[in-house]
């Protein structure tokens, strides 16, 4: 079956995509407005897209009337360097992470009404949600609009983690299924854990060609 998507509706094409390109990890992002409040919310359009320099993109689509989200105008906001964090969500906190996406009022305190500890940025002013496993602190490189698409480009300045999660931290190696994140699927309210994973070695050119070879 073939979808001509000049024929469906935005909501149409957005059902089948979003249902179909999974899973997609969470960037819970937090984020200060000009006076200093703390915005956080999660937004599962969301990947790392490069690494020199190391590069995440994230789209907080804007409001029904047109509007940017919180997010998005912080980020874009005068006196905020274009600073942002990215929190991971692991399996304890996905509730938490649910109760932030409320639309709530600009003035309202997400972190607080979930019920969540904050603590500050090293590189950057936004603060983190303590508990998360990995926060990504960043700042805004470039934000590029098509049609009422928002895509926000971000350097990755530092990355925190817990002691812990690190396999061996000189070398840089983490233990990913310990992380316990979650990612999206669909488009309303599905998950998926990242716990079950497999391994497939990358292969050399030379170990294809003796493979074919074998199999003759």
């Amino acid at each position: 079956m073939h979808y001509d998507f000049a024929q469906l509706s935005v909501a149409e094409g957005y059902k089948l995509l979003t249902a179909v390109i999974v899973p997609r990890p969470v960037a819970w992002v937090s984020t200060l407005n000009p006076g200093g409040g703390v915005n956080l919310a999660p937004y599962s359009f969301f990947n790392m897209f490069g690494s020199d320099p190391p590069l995440v993109a994230f789209a907080p689509g804007d409001r029904p009337d047109g509007t940017p989200k919180d997010t998005a105008r912080n980020i874009a906001a005068a006196g905020t360097g274009g600073e942002f964090v990215v929190n991971l969500v692991s399996e304890e906190l996905s509730a938490a992470m649910n109760v932030s996406a409320t639309d709530f009022p600009p003035d309202m305190d997400e972190a607080g009404v979930a019920g969540l500890s904050l603590a500050p940025g090293v590189r950057v002013r936004a603060p983190h949600v303590a508990a998360s496993p990995v926060s990504i602190e960043c700042r805004e490189v470039q934000t590029l609009r098509i049609g009422r698409n928002r895509v926000v480009l971000g350097e990755v300045l530092g990355l925190n983690i817990r002691d812990e999660l690190m396999l061996d931290p000189q070398r840089h190696h983490v233990d990913t299924a310990a992380l316990r994140l979650i990612g999206r699927m669909g488009g309303r309210g599905g998950y998926t854990r990242t716990g079950d994973t497999f391994e497939l070695g990358r292969m050399a050119y030379a170990e294809w060609l003796e493979g074919q070879e074998r199999e003759k």
